[in-house]
């Protein structure tokens, strides 16, 4: 919503747009998104002795996630495309559940938020996670994705 609680990606009949940004001020932007994996305990130990044959499983989702967050403008509309300044993707073994737990880092010098990278760099190395894992593992979960921060800007949470 803008300022006026109005929808900012609708124009005034209701029409999909893209938000202009123009006006706004460049700021230092911050975003951290996670997301988790559910898996059955074999797998997991699987996973940590990087025992898959498709290679190591983190490092692969790592570089997936990475490559993903800088991809998000180009696989959401309305997102506007940035110059990143920095993407990190961490993992989290969760012997409880068990889980792999992901958290992305997105930061940017820009007009607008980078949530939407992170939310992006978290879901898609979580993807990549099952897609390494599927041929051992058929009853994954992939979950609890959200946004866990956002500084810089009109709002912080």
């Amino acid at each position: 919503m803008n300022r006026n609680g109005d929808f900012s990606h609708l124009d005034e009949k209701g029409a999909a747009r893209m938000v202009d940004v123009g006006g706004k001020a460049v700021t230092k932007r911050r975003a951290r998104a996670g997301a988790r994996v559910a898996m059955a305990p074999e797998t997991l130990r699987l996973l940590k002795k990087k025992a898959f044959p498709k290679g190591d499983v983190l490092a692969v989702a790592r570089v997936a996630g990475i490559m993903a967050a800088k991809e998000a403008s180009r696989l959401i509309p309305m997102c506007h495309p940035l110059g990143i300044e920095h993407v990190a993707v961490d993992f989290t073994i969760e012997e409880e559940g068990p889980a792999v737990g992901i958290e992305a880092s997105v930061r940017v010098s820009g007009k607008t938020g980078v949530e939407m990278e992170a939310l992006t760099a978290a879901s898609v190395a979580a993807l990549t996670v099952y897609d390494m894992c599927k041929a051992v593992d058929k009853h994954m979960v992939i979950g609890d994705v959200r946004l866990l921060e956002k500084t810089g800007g009109r709002s912080t949470r």
